[in-house]
């Protein structure tokens, strides 16, 4: 193999639903096949209540492979059939590199790529779900499972040094020096190019161009922790009685969050959109976008909002400290901590801070072509060393 020729790569991720991995893994795909690989993803189909994303990958020329079964939801029975069909089609493909994505696809792509001999296995970390998702006994079982995968892959990749240490270090998947730190590479431009308060998103939902404009984009799901946004904003609105809070996305506990809504007497202040896909004027317009997350790894939304100069408050969990540089490039409040949160949103809004510093960082760390590069890198750099090994065997 000649150092410009093509691989063969394989993306494994078990659903296209709205969110990071799977913006992630569709530019993957995308540019690896623009620049002349033969490159495949592979993925399972939604699960009621969620968004889908597909449209966005057809939109940019991947036609994903669909193996139903390899969706979210755990089914011993269901998952062996899946394992079995992702061996075959792996069989059927023989790519050079398998690339696992999150949790469910993580373990059966690795499993199904170790039966089938792949060459290089490797697993990205996008977040993980051992805290706040599952109860105790059922965290354990995936923390083990990840143990044993572990082994199966040439290395794990993390998208964040916070990320690498809980790993290494609090659930001892494996040890750092098989963990890769390769932050997340997206398509910024249009963000980069929208203007900040061009009006658009105001305009189609009724706002005011005065009015402060407060905002969160996700999944409605508890993990994201609604409750502590709508708590703030009803702190919020004693200072601002004019400001607005927008809650884009839908999901599991919208009737919930509606119902949320109702208790604290914000209906005339609260919006809830549902899925937006044209999200550059949505950052464009808002004064401050929040993350309440209980746990998170490393969210697209807020790597897209800095790109467009949209100041950001977060919950200091998961990968956001590393993400905002510890306080450097938003401001980070306690997870839960209502007060806090509340008192961080108001210091934003009376008191911007320059964005044009974060936009910078953004495009030099998480550029797509950033990304391309360390990941060619990372995928030659295995395959060289095992091939070398295999042939003085």
């Amino acid at each position: 193999m000649s150092a410009n020729q093509p691989i063969r790569i394989m993306n494994i991720v078990a659903r296209l639903n709205i969110g990071g991995p799977a913006v992630a893994v569709t530019m993957l795909a995308q540019k690896f096949r623009e620049r002349g690989y033969e490159s495949d993803l592979v993925c399972g189909t939604i699960e009621p209540g969620e968004g889908d994303m597909t449209y966005y990958a057809v939109e940019r020329g991947v036609e994903p492979i669909i193996i139903p079964e390899l969706g979210r939801s755990l089914s011993p029975v269901r998952d062996i059939k899946t394992l079995w069909k992702v061996y075959q089609l792996i069989r059927e493909r023989q790519p050079d590199v398998v690339h696992t994505h999150a949790a469910k696809a993580g373990f059966v792509g690795r499993v199904a790529a170790w039966m089938a001999g792949v060459p290089v296995i490797v697993h990205t970390f996008h977040g993980h779900v051992f805290r706040g998702y599952f109860s105790p006994s059922r965290t354990r079982i995936f923390i083990w499972l990840e143990r044993l995968t572990a082994r199966l892959s040439d290395t794990i990749i993390t998208l964040s040094d916070g990320l690498r240490r809980e790993l290494a270090e609090e659930y001892h998947i494996t040890r750092k020096g098989r963990i890769t730190v390769l932050p997340l590479g997206l398509d910024l431009e249009p963000f980069i190019q929208t203007p900040r308060h061009q009006g658009q998103f105001r305009a189609a939902w009724n706002i005011s161009p005065d009015a402060p404009l407060v905002g969160i984009i996700g999944r409605l799901t508890p993990i994201k922790n609604h409750t502590l946004f709508l708590k703030a904003a009803q702190r919020l609105r004693q200072q601002f009685p004019a400001a607005r809070f927008v809650i884009v996305g839908d999901g599991e506990s919208r009737r919930d969050i509606e119902a949320k809504v109702d208790e604290l007497g914000l209906r005339p202040a609260v919006i809830l959109t549902g899925w937006q896909k044209d999200m550059a004027p949505i950052y464009s317009d808002l004064d401050v976008l929040v993350v309440t997350s209980i746990n998170e790894g490393t969210p697209v939304v807020v790597i897209e909002a800095l790109a467009n100069c949209c100041p950001v408050v977060s919950t200091e969990v998961g990968g956001l400290p590393d993400l905002l540089d510890h306080g450097k490039l938003g401001r980070l409040t306690p997870s839960d901590d209502v007060e806090a949160m509340s008192q961080a949103i108001s210091q934003t809004l009376k008191s911007p801070p320059d964005g044009e510093s974060a936009q910078r960082l953004m495009i030099d760390r998480y550029g797509i072509d950033r990304l391309m590069q360390d990941l060619d890198g990372l995928y030659r750099g295995i395959l060289t060393r095992k091939r070398g090994t295999m042939s003085r065997s």
